[in-house]
């Protein structure tokens, strides 16, 4: 089963985050159906105050972010960020990044944006170097294209982690951002528009490459797969979920950078159809651009007890890690039947 190794499966979920003041009661929820890790991410709220309350709500989960928008941020606001939580949660912390795309980092954040490959790369190297300093009190001093950092005073530094350094795993959809996370990351988080075929063809492939170009293995990298599913205990319900994801499918295929899936699966040509309809604010009837086949080479789909077995075809020899998803229509029991299933 190389290059990612067999075993048990590890699942993770993406939470919803629209109710921050579900935070205390969700995770607890997700930890007793046995989940692995749980993820928050970044939309309409910081990613990372939900973590500091679950820590206080949980005792085994890995809770992590998936992802925060590292260029909205310097490497020493995240070190803070990474090495307080990992500190709060006894050492469950993962910090997982992703660059967002360039107009909301220049108009909605106000920040610099270039070479995002290549800034990505520098922004974990240097968060690594400012944990080392604190780890082992030698100077700071990294300097790199992007990014300074020379000066670290007593009052400003936290000292060793009792924990550790977190992981840091990157997030991406071309092969240049994932041949970064080949190359310097914990982990790769998969975006959630992949098929196993596109695993297969360009983000394994990809991966192997940054890990060659460090001396690395990609047995050194986990690869996270963000996986839809659309599932449902009646008919109502599975139809609601294949709607919902039809029309998140349609949204995702609007933006350039996710074409090469489309390309894969003889479907490019609905890139140029999609923004159209976008354009015109056509966002509910383009979803029926979205056809069963290529819906299902996407999503994971059936009842709930077919979703596990459908789940280990998928990855079989790709990975044993799994984030489960569906943020148009959560399930509100959790996917509890598909983890059942997985264990």
């Amino acid at each position: 089963m190389d290059p990612w190794h067999a075993g048990m499966m590890h699942v993770s979920m993406t939470v919803p985050t629209d109710d921050l003041r579900k935070a205390p009661t969700i995770y607890p929820e997700l930890e007793a159906l046995g989940y692995d890790r749980a993820f928050s991410f970044e939309a309409k709220h910081n990613p990372f105050l939900p973590l500091a309350v679950a820590a206080q709500h949980t005792e085994r989960i890995q809770l992590g972010t998936a992802i925060a928008i590292a260029f909205a941020r310097t490497p020493m606001t995240l070190a803070n960020a990474g090495w307080d939580l990992q500190t709060i949660t006894g050492g469950r912390f993962a910090l997982g990044l992703g660059s967002q795309v360039r107009p909301h980092i220049v108009e909605r954040y106000g920040m610099e944006w270039s070479r995002p490959a290549a800034r990505m790369r520098e922004m974990v190297l240097a968060i690594r170097a400012i944990w080392e300093a604190w780890e082992t009190g030698d100077p700071l001093n990294f300097e790199g294209e992007f990014y300074r950092h020379t000066r670290m005073v007593p009052a400003f530094d936290p000292g060793p982690n009792p924990f550790g350094p977190p992981p840091i795993l990157t997030a991406g959809f071309g092969p240049r951002m994932t041949e970064v996370a080949g190359e310097v990351s914990d982990g790769f988080l998969v975006h959630p528009l992949n098929t196993r075929r596109s695993l297969e063809e360009l983000t394994v492939p990809a991966i192997t490459r940054g890990a060659a170009r460090a001396g690395r293995s990609p047995a050194d990298v986990e690869l996270t797969c963000v996986t839809i599913i659309v599932t449902g205990r009646d008919e109502t319900e599975l139809d609601r979920s294949r709607e919902a994801v039809r029309a998140q499918l349609a949204f995702y295929g609007t933006t350039p950078a996710y074409r090469p899936v489309l390309d894969l699966h003889g479907r490019g040509h609905l890139h140029q159809q999609l923004k159209a309809r976008a354009k015109r604010g056509e966002w509910v009837q383009m979803a029926e651009l979205i056809d069963d086949e290529f819906l299902e080479a996407v999503a994971v789909v059936g009842e709930p007890d077919a979703i596990a077995p459908a789940l280990r075809r998928r990855l079989v020899g790709i990975s044993d890690h799994v984030s489960l998803v569906n943020n148009r229509a959560p399930d509100s029991l959790h996917f509890a039947e598909v983890v059942a299933g997985l264990r």
